[in-house]
This record gives structure tokens, C-alpha cells and sequence, in this order.
């Protein structure tokens, strides 16, 4: 199995309590401590506004952080889970990861997805589509990016899309592009997409059950379409917090509640939710590891770990990368 980590940004409040001036040099010094660490990838979300509840919190924005990971890292791979396609011009977002394709030598990413939260959609004035248009359009998207990167420039006279000779250049280092990260769990055109166009899909939340079903609708597609399953690596995103005991574990989930709760206030149960116990990335090292074990036996290659106290405390991470990678690596 392969190991990615999130980086706090501070969509789900994981940067709280530290001051703005200072949440650069948090997540620049993490992410040079992940480019030195197991770690084979760095990840950030696309979102302007914090989850599970807007506020006045910081949020920074992915597509500056790739660059600005890119320039101050020099190994690790950069990704981010995932572009929301309808936040930006297809065109453009080729452009702009071309450009950041160089400034990493090679090691970027392209997470992609049709979006969902739609309080940032509207404050930002997007609107929002029906989810059969956020589909449709993420589709002529991809289109138009695989077009932009294998020739220097595309051409689509789409319902959602319309570009005429638009020039990416130079092309991306990586060809015949940027790997695409086709993410969503949507069995019918999503996994379809991802089917057509992904060299990685990202789906299910660490969920075993989940992931068994979905992965079954995504090999169906990839038959219909002649592609063998197996080319496509299948990801999935780990909320984790890990402890040496269970004790040692409800201490760390009982610290973060009580980090967050003055910004979430009635959605803290909400916001606690993706770090349940007995979920797959929240236990002891051993539970976390046989757990993580069967999905590796049910298909999944990558796992993305995402730890709630990265910026307070890196202890847990720590533990993870000394006895949890290298029993699947």
C-alpha cells in the first residue's frame, strides 16, 4: 500500500488558535517534514470556506499552496482532494497546473471532482447545479485538460465548456500528463468518468463495506469500456487518530473536541463524526493496521491519512509512520 497525508489548511478547523502570520510557516514546516518522512504524497482540499460550519476561520486556498508546496518541498508528490471542476475554467486550471508541474519538477497531481458544498458555491457566486450538471461539466473538464496536456492546446465547443485554440503551454514535465485523481463515490457517472479517464479514483472514506461495493460497480465500468480494472489505482481518504492504548486514543479524540467545539459549537458531534472509534483510521496501532490491511485486500492501493492534530501535535503522526506504514508499505 501507498501513504499519502493531508496537510492542515484550515477548512476543518485545524489551524485554529494560530495566529494567520503564523499558519504558513505551520504548514510549510510540515510539509518539509512529510517530503523527508514514508510519506509518497502531500495533500490539501478545495475549499474556500470551513466544514461542517462557514466562518470567519481561515481557509487557504489549494492551487496557491501547490505552488508554494512545490517550491519549498523537493521529493514528495502534491495533490489535492479534490478540485471542484466548476470553480474554475478548465483552460485555466490546465494552465495553472502545467505551470506548477515545473515548478515541482514533475511531482503534481490533479485531484478532480464535480463539487458539493454548496454554502461556498453560491458565497462565491457559481451558483449551483443540479449534480447531473456538475457531472456532465466535470466530464468536458477532464476533456479538455487531457487535451491541453498531451498537445499544447484545446479546442471544446461544450454544453458547460467552450474553449477555441486555448494555448497550454509549456506542457506539463509528466506526459502524456498530469495524473488524474477522478474522486466521488457516484456509481453512475462519476465511477463511469473514472473509468474512462483516471489513473486513480479516491472514494469510499476508509469504509471496507463501502469500498467493496463501489469498487465492484467501478471494475464493471472499466470492463464495458476494454479497460482492465487493475491499471486504475483505487485511493481512499483515512480520518486517523492513533494511539499506543485506547486510553492514549481517547485522549487525543477528547483533545481535539475540545479545540474545536468554541467554532463548531452544535455541529461538534457532526464534525466528530468522521473520527468515530472503530472507524478504520481511529484506534490503536494495531486495530488501525488490520483494518487497513483488509481494504489492502479488497483492492485498495493508496491510502491518504488526514490527522485532525498535524498542527498541535505530531506525536500521533509519528506513531503512524514508525508502526502502521511499514507493516503495509
Amino acid at each position: 500500500m501507498r501513504f499519502g497525508t493531508f496537510l492542515p489548511q484550515g477548512w476543518r478547523f485545524d489551524l485554529v488558535n494560530i495566529d494567520p502570520a503564523e499558519q504558513w510557516d505551520t504548514m510549510r514546516r510540515l510539509a518539509q517534514r512529510a517530503d523527508a518522512g514514508p510519506w509518497e504524497s502531500l495533500w490539501v482540499y478545495d475549499h474556500f470556506h470551513t466544514t461542517p460550519v462557514p466562518s470567519d476561520e481561515a481557509t487557504h486556498e489549494a492551487w496557491t499552496l501547490m505552488s508554494a508546496f512545490a517550491a519549498s518541498t523537493s521529493r514528495i508528490r502534491l495533490g489535492q482532494m479534490c478540485t471542484c471542476m466548476g470553480y474554475r475554467n478548465p483552460a485555466y486550471l490546465a494552465k495553472v497546473a502545467a505551470t506548477v508541474d515545473h515548478v515541482s519538477a514533475g511531482r503534481l497531481e490533479m485531484g478532480i471532482g464535480g463539487g458539493w458544498y454548496e454554502h461556498e458555491w453560491r458565497a462565491y457566486g457559481y451558483g449551483f447545479p443540479a449534480i447531473g450538471d456538475r457531472l456532465r461539466a466535470l466530464r468536458e473538464g477532464v476533456e479538455i485538460m487531457k487535451q491541453a496536456w498531451e498537445t499544447g492546446s484545446a479546442t471544446l465547443d461544450g454544453r458547460y465548456f467552450q474553449v477555441d485554440g486555448a494555448i497550454v503551454r509549456p506542457r506539463p514535465i509528466q506526459q502524456p500528463g498530469i495524473p488524474f485523481w477522478i474522486s466521488g463515490g457516484g456509481e453512475k457517472v462519476t465511477l463511469k468518468i473514472a473509468a474512462q479517464y483516471a489513473q486513480y479514483t479516491n472514494f469510499a472514506g476508509g469504509d471496507l463495506d463501502v469500498f467493496r461495493q463501489k469498487d465492484a460497480i467501478f471494475r464493471g465500468h472499466c470492463d464495458a469500456l476494454g479497460r482492465d480494472h487493475s491499471d486504475v489505482v483505487r485511493s481512499t481518504t483515512v480520518h486517523t487518530v492513533v494511539g499506543e492504548t485506547e486510553a492514549e486514543v481517547d485522549d487525543r479524540l477528547a483533545r481535539i473536541a475540545d479545540r474545536v467545539k468554541p467554532f463548531v459549537g452544535d455541529e461538534l458531534e457532526r464534525f466528530m463524526g468522521y473520527m468515530k472509534k472503530g472507524s478504520t483510521g481511529v484506534g490503536t496501532v494495531e486495530q488501525v493496521a488490520e483494518r487497513l490491511a483488509a481494504l489492502q485486500d479488497a483492492g485498495l492501493g493508496y491510502a491518504i491519512a488526514n490527522f485532525a492534530e498535524m498542527a498541535y501535535d505530531t506525536s500521533g503522526v509519528e506513531l503512524f509512520e514508525q508502526k502502521v506504514i511499514p507493516e503495509l508499505a
